[in-house]
């Protein structure tokens, strides 16, 4: 993360409920985030957020394929 918050693209961690995202762009104190997926933005302050490990985006990925049906 910058002094301004994560670098777009990057991926972080809503601190308030778990959820990982990729940042997707700011808006003045919020950060804008999708899930990894895609699907629907939400905005989190920046200071509710900390870095996703590779770990924690690969499992939100899975989860979100898993919730699609795509795996048998």
């Amino acid at each position: 993360m910058t002094a301004e918050g994560p670098r777009t693209g990057s991926y972080a961690v809503d601190r308030r409920d778990g959820r990982v995202g990729q940042v997707m762009g700011h808006v003045g104190t919020y950060i804008q985030l999708r899930p990894p997926g895609g699907g629907l933005e939400w905005d989190c302050p920046v200071e509710a957020l900390r870095p996703a490990g590779p770990g924690e985006v690969l499992r939100a990925r899975v989860r979100e394929i898993n919730a699609e049906g795509r795996l048998p």
